[in-house]
């Protein structure tokens, strides 16, 4: 037997394995022909501009987005000094904005912003759509596939694999996303606004670097204790050392 399927045979047997014959379901979804488009938010419970652009893309999240646009939201932790600590905040986060705006050759960070496809997107409420359109257009330069175990015990095994013929620096990131998350602020900006939030970032993988033109990751990962297993979700993507985003893929969690 080779290699690649050995890999491919063991790793169904971990997830089939990780819990009783009971909660043995999979589900799993590959990435379409075309290049499906990553947007960004990066955003803050402490900010009162947010909440328009939080609203935006719950919006983007109830649609039927999956082959055409993977949403996620990334709370920054640099407002949490002023007033409120964003629950869902992490360093990360502002350290990965900071990353694309350098790339972007900005001067500061600020909150909203939104990148798509690895590009600052200013005028994300007029031009959202056409830039969608523009990289829904363009053939898929990699491939993903996310499979999901059930969720149990606040645990999901997780398996995805990417591709990509081309000879760049490439990374794949795994990113655990919540959605109907909600917060009743009580100082700052905020003070006294329940907010709402959809494709809340949980958990971040990555980079992990594709060798010879492929990367895989592999991991029981777990949930916060407050969360619910059937607002969750996996989303994947494939992006070069550049910023730019050569495909995006997301699974909720197997029903």
């Amino acid at each position: 037997m080779n290699l690649p399927v050995f890999r491919e045979i063991f790793l169904v047997l971990v997830l089939l394995g990780t819990f009783s014959s009971a909660f043995a379901q999979v589900c799993s979804r590959k990435s379409p022909a075309h290049t499906v488009a990553l947007l960004e938010l990066y955003t803050s419970e402490g900010c009162s501009s947010c909440p328009p652009a939080d609203r935006y893309l719950s919006s983007l999240a109830a649609g039927a987005i999956d082959d055409v646009v993977v949403p996620l939201s990334l709370h920054v932790d640099y407002w949490n000094h002023i007033g409120w600590e964003d629950p869902f905040s992490r360093p990360l986060f502002t350290q990965r904005q900071r990353w694309l705006s350098d790339l972007a050759a900005s001067r500061t960070v600020y909150t909203p912003e939104v990148f798509v496809g690895g590009r600052e997107l200013r005028n994300w409420r007029g031009e959202t759509a056409a830039m969608l359109r523009r990289i829904n257009a363009q053939p898929a330069r990699a491939s993903i596939e996310i499979t999901l175990g059930s969720v149990a015990g606040h645990h999901v095994p997780v398996a995805v694999k990417a591709n990509s013929p081309l000879p760049a620096n490439l990374s794949l990131y795994v990113a655990l996303y919540e959605n109907k998350l909600s917060s009743d602020v009580s100082r700052g900006e905020n003070s006294g606004v329940r907010l709402h939030h959809d494709r809340v970032v949980r958990e971040w993988i990555g980079p992990v670097a594709l060798t010879r033109g492929s990367a895989a990751v592999t991991k029981v990962l777990d949930l916060p204790l407050s969360s619910r297993p059937d607002q969750m979700g996996v989303a994947a993507f494939v992006q070069s050392d550049q910023g730019e985003v050569l495909q995006a893929l997301a699974l909720p969690a197997c029903s």
